[in-house]
Protein backbone atom coordinates (compact mmCIF):
# COMPACT_ATOMS: atom_id res chain seq x y z
CA UNK A 1 0.00 0.00 0.00
CA UNK A 2 1.03 3.34 -1.42
CA UNK A 3 1.59 6.58 1.17
CA UNK A 4 -1.34 8.32 -0.43
CA UNK A 5 -3.45 5.13 0.07
CA UNK A 6 -2.41 4.68 4.15
CA UNK A 7 -2.85 8.38 4.58
CA UNK A 8 -6.54 7.78 3.27
CA UNK A 9 -7.17 4.73 5.25
CA UNK A 10 -6.05 6.49 8.56
CA UNK A 11 -8.91 9.30 7.62
CA UNK A 12 -11.30 6.20 7.81
CA UNK A 13 -10.19 4.49 10.86
CA UNK A 14 -9.91 8.54 12.69
CA UNK A 15 -14.17 8.32 12.29
CA UNK A 16 -14.40 5.06 15.21
CA UNK A 17 -11.98 7.30 17.50
CA UNK A 18 -14.07 10.14 16.75
CA UNK A 19 -17.40 8.04 17.40
CA UNK A 20 -16.33 6.42 20.43
CA UNK A 21 -15.25 9.63 22.15
CA UNK A 22 -18.64 11.09 21.20
CA UNK A 23 -20.07 8.38 24.36
CA UNK A 24 -17.43 9.06 27.12
CA UNK A 25 -19.96 11.36 29.47
CA UNK A 26 -17.06 13.26 30.74
CA UNK A 27 -15.49 14.40 27.49
CA UNK A 28 -19.37 16.15 27.08
CA UNK A 29 -19.43 17.33 30.93
CA UNK A 30 -15.77 18.85 31.61
CA UNK A 31 -14.13 21.68 29.76
CA UNK A 32 -11.24 23.34 28.39
CA UNK A 33 -11.99 26.55 29.50
CA UNK A 34 -15.04 28.30 30.19
CA UNK A 35 -16.51 31.68 30.92
CA UNK A 36 -19.14 34.11 31.76
CA UNK A 37 -20.64 36.48 29.53
CA UNK A 38 -24.03 38.69 31.14
CA UNK A 39 -24.72 35.76 32.95
CA UNK A 40 -24.22 33.30 30.13
CA UNK A 41 -22.27 30.60 30.33
CA UNK A 42 -19.57 29.86 27.25
CA UNK A 43 -16.63 27.22 26.98
CA UNK A 44 -15.07 24.26 24.96
CA UNK A 45 -15.41 20.98 25.97
CA UNK A 46 -12.89 18.46 26.15
CA UNK A 47 -15.14 16.54 23.76
CA UNK A 48 -15.22 19.12 20.85
CA UNK A 49 -11.70 20.25 21.23
CA UNK A 50 -10.19 16.79 20.32
CA UNK A 51 -12.91 16.19 17.82
CA UNK A 52 -11.77 19.03 16.13
CA UNK A 53 -7.86 18.07 16.71
CA UNK A 54 -8.83 14.96 14.30
CA UNK A 55 -10.86 16.31 12.35
CA UNK A 56 -8.30 18.51 11.82
CA UNK A 57 -5.51 16.00 11.12
CA UNK A 58 -8.42 14.04 8.95
CA UNK A 59 -8.68 17.08 6.82
CA UNK A 60 -4.87 17.37 6.44
CA UNK A 61 -4.62 13.80 5.12
CA UNK A 62 -7.23 14.78 2.87
CA UNK A 63 -5.49 17.54 1.18
CA UNK A 64 -1.99 15.25 1.44
CA UNK A 65 -3.02 11.96 -0.11
CA UNK A 66 -4.13 14.01 -3.25
CA UNK A 67 -1.40 15.80 -3.81
CA UNK A 68 1.34 13.26 -3.45
CA UNK A 69 -0.46 10.54 -5.30
CA UNK A 70 -0.59 13.20 -8.19
CA UNK A 71 2.99 14.79 -7.59
CA UNK A 72 4.92 11.15 -7.50
CA UNK A 73 2.28 9.36 -10.19
CA UNK A 74 1.49 6.97 -7.43
CA UNK A 75 -2.60 7.32 -7.99
CA UNK A 76 -4.38 3.61 -8.41
CA UNK A 77 -7.98 2.48 -8.75
CA UNK A 78 -8.14 1.60 -4.74
CA UNK A 79 -7.17 5.78 -4.21
CA UNK A 80 -9.75 7.04 -7.03
CA UNK A 81 -12.60 4.92 -5.02
CA UNK A 82 -11.46 4.77 -0.99
CA UNK A 83 -10.29 8.76 -0.95
CA UNK A 84 -13.88 10.25 -1.71
CA UNK A 85 -15.70 7.54 0.26
CA UNK A 86 -13.16 8.45 3.34
CA UNK A 87 -14.41 12.00 2.90
CA UNK A 88 -18.19 11.23 3.06
CA UNK A 89 -17.58 8.62 6.24
CA UNK A 90 -15.68 11.45 7.76
CA UNK A 91 -18.06 14.49 6.79
CA UNK A 92 -21.30 12.90 7.63
CA UNK A 93 -20.08 10.82 10.99
CA UNK A 94 -19.50 14.08 11.75
CA UNK A 95 -22.36 15.75 11.09
CA UNK A 96 -24.48 12.82 12.76
CA UNK A 97 -23.05 13.96 16.11
CA UNK A 98 -24.01 17.63 15.56
CA UNK A 99 -27.47 16.24 14.56
CA UNK A 100 -27.39 14.09 18.16
CA UNK A 101 -25.32 16.73 20.40
CA UNK A 102 -26.25 20.40 21.17
CA UNK A 103 -23.44 23.00 21.71
CA UNK A 104 -22.41 22.16 25.18
CA UNK A 105 -22.68 24.78 27.42
CA UNK A 106 -25.75 26.40 25.23
CA UNK A 107 -28.49 23.36 24.49
CA UNK A 108 -30.15 25.20 21.52
CA UNK A 109 -30.95 21.54 19.67
CA UNK A 110 -29.07 20.36 17.15
CA UNK A 111 -26.09 21.93 15.33
CA UNK A 112 -26.93 20.97 12.12
CA UNK A 113 -30.84 20.53 11.49
CA UNK A 114 -32.13 17.14 10.33
CA UNK A 115 -33.00 18.22 7.17
CA UNK A 116 -29.83 19.58 6.10
CA UNK A 117 -28.00 16.31 6.62
CA UNK A 118 -30.95 14.59 4.68
CA UNK A 119 -30.35 16.72 1.87
CA UNK A 120 -26.74 16.39 1.82
CA UNK A 121 -26.98 12.89 1.95
CA UNK A 122 -29.61 12.60 -1.12
CA UNK A 123 -27.24 14.33 -3.03
CA UNK A 124 -24.14 11.84 -2.04
CA UNK A 125 -26.01 8.60 -3.12
CA UNK A 126 -28.02 10.64 -6.08
CA UNK A 127 -24.08 11.51 -7.38
CA UNK A 128 -22.33 8.75 -6.84
CA UNK A 129 -25.24 6.77 -8.75
CA UNK A 130 -25.06 9.14 -11.82
CA UNK A 131 -20.74 8.59 -11.74
CA UNK A 132 -21.31 5.15 -11.76
CA UNK A 133 -24.02 5.09 -14.79
CA UNK A 134 -21.38 7.16 -16.25
CA UNK A 135 -18.50 4.54 -15.49
CA UNK A 136 -20.07 1.66 -17.03
CA UNK A 137 -20.37 3.86 -20.20
CA UNK A 138 -16.79 4.48 -19.95
CA UNK A 139 -17.21 8.27 -18.67
CA UNK A 140 -15.76 9.78 -15.89
CA UNK A 141 -17.59 12.90 -14.76
CA UNK A 142 -14.85 15.41 -12.70
CA UNK A 143 -16.40 16.91 -9.81
CA UNK A 144 -17.01 20.89 -10.48
CA UNK A 145 -15.60 24.27 -9.29
CA UNK A 146 -19.24 24.20 -7.31
CA UNK A 147 -18.45 20.70 -5.88
CA UNK A 148 -14.78 21.67 -4.48
CA UNK A 149 -16.72 24.84 -3.05
CA UNK A 150 -18.98 22.84 -1.35
CA UNK A 151 -16.69 20.37 0.11
CA UNK A 152 -14.54 23.41 1.38
CA UNK A 153 -17.29 25.25 2.99
CA UNK A 154 -18.55 22.21 4.47
CA UNK A 155 -15.10 21.61 6.10
CA UNK A 156 -15.10 25.17 7.49
CA UNK A 157 -18.74 24.76 8.41
CA UNK A 158 -17.46 21.88 11.08
CA UNK A 159 -14.39 23.65 12.39
CA UNK A 160 -16.84 26.57 13.50
CA UNK A 161 -19.26 24.21 14.87
CA UNK A 162 -16.90 22.50 16.93
CA UNK A 163 -16.08 26.03 18.41
CA UNK A 164 -19.85 26.57 18.82
CA UNK A 165 -19.71 26.63 22.88
CA UNK A 166 -17.36 29.91 22.35
CA UNK A 167 -20.15 32.56 21.99
CA UNK A 168 -23.70 32.82 20.18
CA UNK A 169 -22.32 34.24 17.14
CA UNK A 170 -19.92 31.34 16.81
CA UNK A 171 -23.22 28.95 16.19
CA UNK A 172 -24.99 31.24 14.08
CA UNK A 173 -21.81 31.51 11.93
CA UNK A 174 -21.18 27.62 11.82
CA UNK A 175 -25.22 27.32 10.84
CA UNK A 176 -24.74 29.93 8.37
CA UNK A 177 -21.87 28.27 6.87
CA UNK A 178 -23.42 24.92 6.75
CA UNK A 179 -26.65 26.34 4.95
CA UNK A 180 -24.49 28.00 2.47
CA UNK A 181 -23.07 24.03 2.23
CA UNK A 182 -26.31 22.97 1.82
CA UNK A 183 -27.15 25.34 -1.39
CA UNK A 184 -23.94 24.05 -2.83
CA UNK A 185 -24.86 20.76 -2.62
CA UNK A 186 -28.17 21.41 -4.14
CA UNK A 187 -26.24 23.31 -7.14
CA UNK A 188 -23.79 21.02 -7.92
CA UNK A 189 -25.57 17.54 -7.99
CA UNK A 190 -28.23 19.55 -10.04
CA UNK A 191 -24.61 20.00 -11.86
CA UNK A 192 -23.71 16.80 -12.04
CA UNK A 193 -27.08 15.54 -13.15
CA UNK A 194 -27.03 17.90 -16.27
CA UNK A 195 -23.56 16.38 -17.20
CA UNK A 196 -24.64 12.40 -16.39
CA UNK A 197 -28.26 13.24 -18.01
CA UNK A 198 -27.24 11.16 -21.32
CA UNK A 199 -26.43 8.42 -19.61
CA UNK A 200 -29.18 8.58 -17.51
CA UNK A 201 -31.59 8.37 -19.90
CA UNK A 202 -29.86 5.50 -21.99
CA UNK A 203 -30.21 3.70 -19.19
CA UNK A 204 -33.66 3.89 -18.28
Amino acid sequence: MNLPNKLTMLRILIVPVMIILFYIPWLKEHYLFSYTIDLKNYGLTWLYFIELILFAIASITDFLDGYIARSRNLVTSFGKFADPLADKILVFSVMAMFLLNGSGLLPKGPLVPLWVFVVMLIREFAVSGIRMVAAKNGEAIAAGKTGKWKTFITMIAIIVLFLSGLHDAVIYAGQVLIYIACLLTIISGIEYFVKGRKHILESI
